[in-house]
């Protein structure tokens, strides 16, 4: 039998533990991980999810009235950015393990501060920091896997949603962002390179200040006489103003600076749609 030579051998090691690196059996739970952007910071959540495989789950394979891990093998995490309100109760931020207690109309949502339990082995009750109740709501098609998902985001909202077998539990969560916002904005504008366009489009989502996002839109265009797209933000503020010439004014130079890129159809009917 020929030998290897040491460098041969080497290498078939290194080929080796390379795949058997990159080489991942099928999990029965496989894990997940989901972060979104979310007000002025994120929410990360680290789950692994178990599928139904033919079981009944709610009420046999996941009792009623008993804590759950939520999920499969070590406690499912979530993270907070921020201070949220869970359901209308203040969560500061932090990381927290996510237990629930299913009930066949309303479960017991629970945010632990021990994160490294293995499921509910180590869980204990006295480190819960936040318990609110939800409704759950029974859908026709059912979620084979367990799912956790972000829905329905807004600027300072948004919903926990866990979904598995013929169950739906959403968790509304709220962020009081507005003061942070604000503060935000002002010390920016005192920087060296104030963010004149996020200012002036706050205070039109806000509905407020006008004036001041007028004088803001004006500066961005100074520092940026081509950006057509703040032309159209200067021509939404005119309108909410009332000085709908110049809002009209201002949409056609946003349409006429448009035109050529993937956005003149788009700015074309904003040009048409504040005209009427």
């Amino acid at each position: 039998m020929k030998k290897i030579s040491f460098a041969i051998a080497m290498g078939l090691l290194v080929a080796t533990s390379s795949f058997a690196q990159e080489f991942k059996m099928p999990a029965p739970s496989p894990s997940a991980t989901i972060s979104q952007d979310f007000s002025t910071s994120k929410i990360d959540i680290s789950y692994s999810r178990p599928s139904m495989k033919g079981r009944k789950i709610f009420g046999d394979i996941v009792p009623f009235g008993q804590e759950w891990r939520t999920g499969a093998n070590g406690a499912t995490k979530i993270t907070f950015g921020e201070e949220v309100f869970i359901a209308g109760q203040p969560l500061k931020a932090g990381t927290y393990s996510l237990y629930t207690i299913p009930g066949r109309e309303n479960w017991e949502v629970i945010f632990n501060n021990s994160t490294e339990n293995w499921g509910l082995s180590g869980y204990d009750k006295s480190k819960n920091v936040l318990s609110v109740k939800v409704g759950s709501l029974q859908t026709n098609e059912a979620t084979e896997t367990f799912s956790i998902s972000v829905e329905n985001i807004t600027k300072n909202s948004c919903d926990i949603v866990l979904n598995w077998e013929n169950t739906r539990v959403t968790i509304p969560v709220k962020a009081d962002n507005e003061g942070r916002i604000e503060d935000y904005v002002k010390t920016s504008l005192k920087s060296e390179n104030p963010p004149y366009m996020v200012a002036a489009r706050y205070y039109l989502e806000q509905g407020r200040n006008l004036d001041e996002a007028l004088v803001y839109a004006d500066k961005a265009l100074q520092a940026n006489p081509k950006g057509f797209y703040i032309h159209w933000m200067k021509a939404q503020i005119l309108s909410k103003q009332g000085r709908k010439k110049e809002a009209i004014a201002e949409a056609k130079k946003a349409a006429d600076g448009a035109k050529g890129s993937p956005y003149e159809a788009e700015y074309a009917n904003n040009y048409k749609e504040i005209s009427k």
